[in-house]
């Protein structure tokens, strides 16, 4: 039986698309549905039911996935070992994450590597859209600030990130401490908020979180990266809930101060996502050593 029948076979049951499966293999749709088929007709069985969108796997690939995957993701790494033995990072790296993250945290932690040959390409974007590339084979690595569900990703914690209430200096001077510490999100009421998206997503954590309460405020300011969110709130234009991450410096250096300093903050866990059986391929695996080790000090 050809082995590329069972390769062709994983693309599709671990993406559960025969589109993203034609993408991850480099071949035509037809090909992949066409090596679908032969493979079903020499085992006798069907592998796959076809929805609307895409295919949903039946018990015997569930089987047979479980049985051939090991091997046909060891010869793969074999292949590619061979053809890197010389130039280990032969092939570009496609990294995907948030942008703040990815150009604050990730791209500084892997300039060793680019030292080292490593070439790096880079996307940025909503966890959810950057997990549909990783399914469909445009991306090898993705920092997720989401916990990805399904079948052929392969997941490891990387870091939490802690969200902290911040505002200018002479906001916190405005505000009553003490009240806040009492009355919550309600001595917040009249304050400008500033946020990333309309609909206040780590306000409303922080709210949650912290007050017990929904945010219900509208922002003052909606602009969609935590970068000029904070450049916002130094400047005084209101206050904000970032990640502790991105302002240790302004908070170190007093152009920021923590309104809240609640004793069980809230965080959201970060993970690193790959297709599975491609985490040992070299680019991989070195970046994902790498920013595991970086990502302690985070």
């Amino acid at each position: 039986m050809d082995l590329s029948l069972f390769r062709t076979f994983l693309a599709a049951y671990r993406s559960g698309s025969l589109t993203s499966a034609a993408r991850q293999v480099r071949l035509s749709q037809p090909t992949v549905t066409a090596q679908i088929r032969s493979l079903e007709e020499q085992l006798g069985q069907q592998l796959f039911r076809r929805m609307p969108r895409g295919v949903v796997a039946t018990s015997v690939a569930d089987e047979l996935a479980a049985q051939v995957a090991p091997h046909v993701d060891a010869l793969t790494l074999v292949a590619q070992r061979g053809l890197e033995r010389s130039t280990p990072f032969a092939k570009p790296l496609h990294l995907a994450g948030p942008a703040e993250l990815t150009s604050v945290r990730a791209i500084p932690a892997l300039s060793d590597l680019v030292e080292e040959g490593l070439k790096l390409r880079v996307t940025l974007g909503l966890a959810q859209d950057l997990l549909v590339g990783l399914r469909d084979g445009r991306f090898d690595l993705v920092i997720s600030t989401i916990r990805p569900r399904g079948k052929g990703i392969t997941l490891t914690p990387l870091a939490d990130e802690e969200f902290v209430l911040v505002a200018a200096p002479r906001w916190a001077a405005a505000l009553d401490g003490r009240r806040l510490t009492r009355d919550g999100a309600a001595a917040l009421a009249e304050v400008p908020l500033l946020s990333y998206a309309e609909d206040l997503p780590i306000i409303r954590r922080y709210w949650q979180s912290v007050f017990g309460t929904r945010a219900t405020q509208s922002p003052a300011v909606v602009v969609p990266d935590l970068r000029a969110v904070l450049a916002a709130t130094i400047a005084g234009a209101g206050i904000s809930v970032l990640p502790r991450y991105l302002c240790t410096d302004e908070l170190a250096g007093g152009t920021l101060v923590p309104l809240l300093e609640p004793e069980v903050p809230p965080i959201n866990t970060l993970y690193l996502a790959c297709r599975s059986g491609t985490e040992d391929a070299p680019p991989i695996a070195a970046a994902r050593a790498r920013l595991l080790e970086e990502a302690r000090a985070w």
